[in-house]
Formats: C-alpha cells, sequence, structure tokens
C-alpha cells in the first residue's frame, strides 16, 4: 500500500512539473513571430526516412505533424555519408529546432521502418534557431532509437492538467 502512494505521488509529481513546463513552453509558443514559415524539429531514428515535426509559429506542439522531406528543392541540413561510414552526418542534427519555409506537397510518403504513411514537406531554406531545445512534447518523455516513441499524442491534456492541479492557460492555439 505505501509501495502505491510512492509511485502515485511520483507520478503526480511528475504530470504536474511536465504541465507546468510545457504551459511555459506554450506561453513562449504563442510569443513567436509569425509569418509564412515553419518550425521544424528534427527527430532522428537510424535506419528511417522521416524528416522530423513540423508547426506553424505560435501553433501548439500539439498541431506537430511528422513528415518526410522531398529534396528535390534543397537538401536536408545534414545530407551527407550515413551510418555505418565512419565519416558519417546523416542524423547529426537530432533534436534542432528550424525555422523552416516550404509547403506541403499534397503528396505523402511510405516510410518502411516505421510501417507509416507521412505527409511530404518540399523545403525552400533551414535556419538553425535552437541547437539544444530541450523536450519536444514533455519533459518526462522516453526517447528509443528503435521506434517513434515521440509524438504529440504523449502531451497530457489540459483538462488533466487543470485536474491535477494546474490550470489551463488559453494564450496558445490549440489544435
Amino acid at each position: 500500500m505505501l509501495l502505491a502512494g510512492v509511485l502515485c505521488l511520483s507520478q503526480c509529481n511528475t504530470l504536474k512539473s511536465d504541465c507546468q513546463a510545457i504551459q511555459e513552453r506554450e506561453a513562449a509558443i504563442a510569443a513567436e513571430q509569425p509569418g509564412d514559415y515553419y518550425i521544424g524539429r528534427r527527430y532522428y531514428i537510424p535506419f528511417t526516412r522521416m524528416w522530423g515535426y513540423l508547426r506553424r509559429p505560435g501553433e501548439s506542439w500539439r498541431t506537430a505533424k511528422l513528415v518526410m522531406m522531398d529534396e528535390h528543392t534543397i537538401h536536408q541540413p545534414d545530407r551527407g555519408p550515413e551510418p555505418p561510414l565512419k565519416n558519417a552526418v546523416f542524423g547529426t542534427d537530432d533534436n534542432v529546432e528550424y525555422a523552416i519555409t516550404g509547403k506541403f506537397t499534397g503528396k505523402s510518403a511510405y516510410e518502411p521502418s516505421t510501417n507509416q504513411v507521412l505527409p511530404l514537406f518540399m523545403a525552400t531554406s533551414y535556419r538553425v534557431l535552437n541547437r539544444k531545445p530541450g523536450f519536444l512534447f514533455k519533459p518526462s518523455e522516453k526517447r528509443s532509437d528503435d521506434f517513434v516513441t515521440l509524438d504529440p499524442r504523449i502531451m497530457p491534456d489540459p483538462q488533466v492538467c487543470a485536474a491535477a492541479g494546474v490550470p489551463a492557460t488559453t494564450s496558445h492555439k490549440q489544435p
């Protein structure tokens, strides 16, 4: 019984701290410069062809889409030799945050390593915003190099945060 209580308290504290950190970040997102660009977070898993997540400035990471990049116009910033080559650079920008201009092509692409059909995005430029932006969806997220573990659905719902004692804010756009 004591162990159950300790586990409940630690999970409640994790939920509360996740909710508070997400709300702080959402307030910063609400202050982003509007414009015709996307905020992109590189999410590299070895042997996959997905690029990462994209969202519009001012919109929550809850709206982010996992995408594949169409490189007909411009290559990904880390395009180069891939593992297992000794001079591999592909994927070295994992978790880097970019400002990206471009457009969704309206097409989809199959990513065989994750068995997903993802939207195809054609970038025209990349600009690094932050090389160490921290968590993507929540601070307690668990990452694996074997499969997609980071997804907007792991973010606690604002109502769950409110029930945990962290009142919801309305300073950001919801999906």
